[in-house]
């Protein structure tokens, strides 16, 4: 347990210092370094899986998502723009903050997305829809299955998770350094095996509805819907 508090505190701690700083660029448009337009490009093929799985569904208007780990806003703000009733949080104040001032700009008619900082644990409320998006790569086993516990607790009738999937090459990839490269390495990196989340869920009484895989050459994401 205090293995799961430290990395809790490392992660707000890093998010509010200059981990802030990186990935607000990255997040961004500006210019970056190979590396990191790289992440950038394979966060964002997320974002566009998640929304198009959304508007498969054709009733993100007026529905009630939960954002839980925002970030900068990169998914929050375009559920708002297509119509959604956005509830986003963050540990890190200062993703908060620029999130917030992204929609600003991006929402000038409003409504915004409603932002608060908190972690996953404490956050509260009843929404149709929660996700939660690379996040679970910042912790243990353990403390992320308390995580989705809680997480599935706020949700009505979806809940959409992204993690690094624990397999033979991407386990290698971490373990010879390639795995987040150079000083992206300030937090530590949990790799998760699909049928440990796929288990979770469905001892919660979730079934699974959708997955799918994310990659470039430096990110990968597995991402999994599950429906009541």
């Amino acid at each position: 347990m205090t293995n799961a508090v430290d990395d809790k505190s490392i992660v707000r701690e890093y998010f509010n210092a200059t981990g802030f700083d990186r990935w607000r660029r990255i997040y961004g448009n500006g210019e970056v370094n190979k590396v990191q337009r790289d992440i950038r490009e394979g966060h964002q093929l997320t974002i566009d899986t998640v929304m198009s799985w959304l508007e498969a569904d054709g009733n993100v208007k007026g529905l009630s998502i939960c954002d839980a780990g925002c970030g900068v806003g990169s998914l929050s703000i375009p559920l708002a723009q297509a119509g959604a009733l956005v509830s986003a949080s963050d540990i890190s104040q200062k993703m908060v903050s620029e999130a917030y001032q992204r929609s600003r700009v991006a929402l000038p008619t409003g409504p915004l997305p409603v932002f608060c900082t908190s972690d996953l644990e404490s956050l509260m409320g009843w929404h149709h829809t929660v996700i939660c998006l690379d996040v679970l790569i910042h912790y243990p086993q353990d403390k992320a299955a308390d995580m989705i516990e809680h997480l599935s607790s706020l949700a009505e009738s979806r809940l959409i998770l992204s993690f690094a999937p624990k397999t033979v090459f991407y386990s290698a990839l971490k373990k010879v350094g390639s795995f987040f490269p150079g000083p992206s390495k300030a937090t530590r990196a949990y790799l998760h095996a699909e049928k440990d989340i796929v288990n979770i869920l469905e001892s919660l009484g979730w079934k699974i509805e959708r997955k799918a895989m994310n990659k470039t050459q430096f990110y990968f994401s597995r991402l999994i819907e599950a429906v009541r």
